[in-house]
């Protein structure tokens, strides 16, 4: 049964319509009045009104080492969802993508609803003003003809953005699972066969009456099995090394084709993401280059330093998390 985290609540019959026919990102859903989020391990087990909501969020919750290739999970991202309570309830997403395919969508349906905690915006409103005094404050001409070529090229890969989501989510999916040290994975095996013997064993004793002890023996060994696989350490048909490369081909191919109209693109396929350009258009708007073709060598140098030792603006460090990986499964090729 669907339970209720808000206030205000529907009868059991509106939410099994609503809950039917809301459109699904991942663990959770976007229906006609209500969002529904996830438990641990349930998909869409609460439902909260449209009205009971505060602020929605994105969190990453980066593992040690970041993109060094020294963590197991590379990231993992949480949307956060505050109630006009207070109450805050984080829903844990499989897939980084998803989450900003519900955020845009809900966006759009409820544009008044901020999408951001009250700290980020708070960073993002002085970041942005510090960013306005880096630029120039008169642009030169030439200069500006290079941006309005770079804006023109933006809205091009705008118009289809299933395009470059699709590029950006799947290198970092290839890059996740290409840094996963073998160590984890043999560790992981070994944990998981432990647990599937010990849930043998334990459905064995209640077979046999053994007890209360042996239940909780194979509750115990679900729990371990369902923790492992969370991890995503182990591979799986959907998720290993020759999926993760075939996807990544795919969404290249689909980025090369975008842009075969151009004969002059300020970005190479692979790299072929808003967020690109958009890094360098500031590049050039603060003087430090003064064509596309400099502005792109400048921020793919830039993007190559950073790591998880540099401190950086919110603003920049969501930029990072999402096009980085793309950069790093072509070596900055």
């Amino acid at each position: 049964m669907t339970k209720c985290v808000g206030i205000h609540e529907m009868s059991r019959e509106e939410v099994k319509a609503d809950k039917a026919k809301c459109v699904k990102f991942g663990p959770c859903g976007l229906g006609r009045k209500a969002m529904y989020l996830n438990s641990f391990y349930i998909d869409r087990k609460y439902y909260v009104m449209y009205e009971d909501i505060d602020r929605i969020y994105k969190i990453v919750a980066m593992s040690k080492g970041g993109f060094t290739g020294k963590g197991i999970f590379g990231s993992m991202a949480y949307l956060a969802v505050k109630l006009k309570s207070g109450e805050v309830r984080k829903c844990n997403f499989k897939y980084e993508f998803n989450v900003d395919m519900l955020m845009d969508e809900f966006h759009k349906a409820h544009p008044n609803v901020p999408l951001h905690s009250e700290e980020a915006e708070k960073k993002l409103r002085k970041a942005e003003e510090e960013e306005q005094r880096k630029y120039l404050k008169k642009i030169p001409a030439k200069v500006q003809k290079e941006i309005d070529y770079l804006e023109e090229c933006k809205e091009e890969l705008q118009v289809r953005p299933a395009v470059y989501e699709a590029l950006a989510s799947k290198a970092k999916q290839k890059r996740t699972i290409e840094r996963i040290n073998p160590t984890y994975r043999r560790v992981a095996i070994v944990i998981m066969l432990l647990a599937i013997a010990l849930a043998v064993v334990g459905v064995y004793g209640a077979v046999k009456g053994a007890g209360d002890r042996s239940i909780y023996m194979v509750l115990f060994a679900i729990a371990i099995i369902f923790s492992i696989m969370a991890t995503r350490v182990i591979p799986t048909g959907k998720y290993n090394k020759q999926q993760a490369e075939e996807e990544w081909q795919e969404a290249l191919a689909a980025s090369q084709r975008n842009i075969a109209g151009y004969d002059n693109f300020p970005v190479p396929a692979q790299y072929a993401h808003p967020v690109v350009i958009d890094r360098m258009i500031r590049i050039l708007k603060q003087g430090r280059a003064e064509t596309a073709k400099d502005a792109y060598v400048v921020m793919k140098n830039e993007l190559k330093k950073m790591n998880n030792t540099v401190t950086v603006s919110q603003k920049e460090y969501d930029e990072i998390v999402l096009i980085k990986p793309m950069f790093l499964v072509m070596d900055y090729q």
